[in-house]
């Protein structure tokens, strides 16, 4: 199960509406039984609204039903398939880095000729014009353009760069 959203408020709502044990409660949410019971008390949640994990779609009235009836029983969290993972697109690279990234173009270029200009493109957020112009000395910055490992700079992870490399051959070898 994953991580659920707001566990102490979650707590709340299920000890202000359910029968359910503190410690099936502690083990739904991940918290302590202590943190329960207090949160029972009134210790801990006073003026904290209450998160619905019904209304949410986390759990439903016939698994809350189930656990009240067998004290023994954990609750089981209802797989959403509403919630979308986000696709992979193109990375925000913060303005402190932007001016580093020829330099980390131009050392792609030079030390993995292997890799494809649509390669250097995705692992970079370039464009293929940027990399034309980087690759025949006609960008705008040529001639600071120093080449730096992008791992080193922070633009990209060598878990990327490894696998862009494994791509390559790949890739070559099919044209």
């Amino acid at each position: 199960m994953t991580a659920l959203l707001m566990p102490k408020v979650t707590a709340n709502w299920l000890v202000d509406n359910t029968s359910l044990s503190f410690q099936q409660i502690a083990a739904f949410c991940h918290l302590h039984l202590l943190e329960v019971q207090a949160i029972a008390d009134g210790e801990v949640s006073v003026g904290v609204s209450n998160y619905d994990p019904i209304v949410q779609g986390v759990l439903t009235w016939d698994e809350i039903h189930r656990c009240e009836a067998d004290p023994s029983a954990e609750l089981q969290a209802q797989e959403r398939e509403d919630i979308k993972t986000k696709k992979k697109g193109s990375r925000y690279v913060p303005l402190a880095k932007r001016s580093d990234k020829p330099n980390g173009i131009a050392w792609l270029l030079k030390h993995h000729p292997e890799l494809s200009d649509n390669q250097v493109c995705k692992l970079m957020a370039t464009t293929r014009p940027t990399i034309k112009a980087i690759r025949e000395n006609t960008h705008k910055d040529s001639k600071e353009i120093k080449a730096q490992s992008p791992i080193e700079l922070g633009l990209i992870s060598q878990k990327d760069l490894d696998a862009a490399i494994a791509k390559a051959p790949a890739a070559s070898k099919t044209k």
